[in-house]
């Protein structure tokens, strides 16, 4: 019986063995709340930075604010990358952001982007475009709590096309959603992201135009690892990964401007 018992014992402790060094061999996962403007860069940069650590990266796109109110709630996020670096700074007010994380990774910009077939020229019309004779619907991105609808809301306001224009508009939840909205017609024309207008999904099927860079405020961009992470060692180097020479590459691909101190 005895030796029963001791056999018994040494299978147990054999096991927990193996299930011990399979946990310890469990790749670290990191888990990123990211702006939706970032949706292709990202997507990029991350499997880079998967291959060179052997870490997973998870990757959620949204609208800034909406994560900030996922985040004050108490969502499991590592990482914020901000479309606004306002959002950050006021996780960071509130003391959930860890104040010496905060790094400005890229600066957006704001286009008017149209299907391939439409007969708007977005380039040499600039804003003006928005009143063309065939524009039913503008899709922007819902400037409660998206970057990109707020620039593009000040950008309609400083235009004076905003009261011509109002009962067109059509919100997305994001920039992602306004995109998807011209894209299916939807709209016939979208105040976007330069980052979606320079994708291959965007840049085949339509065409766009950069709206002047006075017309709305900068859209600088920041990063910050949450307080309640349980991989802020992963995190920071995933934050220098996308700051350093390879992303900042994909980034400036995808029309960023990178901040001059990365340079």
């Amino acid at each position: 019986m005895s030796r029963i018992i001791a056999l018994s014992f040494s299978l147990l402790a054999g096991f927990l063995s193996v299930v011990s060094s399979s946990r310890a061999e469990s790749p670290r996962t990191l888990t990123v709340a990211a702006a939706s403007d970032l949706q292709f860069a990202l997507g990029e940069i991350a499997p880079a930075f998967e291959k060179a650590t052997g870490s997973i990266v998870k990757l959620s796109f949204g609208a800034s604010g909406s994560f900030v109110a996922q985040i004050t709630a108490g969502a499991p996020f590592d990482l914020f990358f901000s479309a606004d670096e306002s959002y950050p700074k006021r996780l960071i007010e509130a003391g959930l952001a860890v104040p010496e994380s905060f790094h400005r990774y890229a600066t957006g910009r704001l286009v008017l982007w149209v299907p391939k077939d439409s007969p708007i020229d977005v380039e040499k019309e600039g804003m003006q475009a928005l009143i063309h004779p065939t524009v039913r619907k503008i899709a922007i991105a819902n400037p409660a709590h998206a970057p990109y609808g707020k620039a593009a809301l000040a950008a309609l306001q400083s235009s004076g096309l905003y009261d011509r224009v109002q009962s067109r508009l059509i919100l997305g939840e994001n920039v992602s959603q306004a995109a998807q909205f011209v894209q299916s017609g939807n709209a016939e024309i979208g105040l976007l992201s330069l980052s979606h207008a320079s994708a291959v999904s965007l840049k085949d099927r339509g065409r766009f135009g950069l709206v002047p860079a006075d017309a709305s405020p900068p859209l600088h961009q920041a990063v910050v690892i949450l307080k309640r992470s349980g991989e802020a060692s992963l995190a920071q180097p995933f934050i220098d990964f996308v700051r350093g020479k390879e992303g900042m590459a994909i980034l400036q691909r995808y029309g960023f401007t990178i901040p001059s101190e990365m340079k």
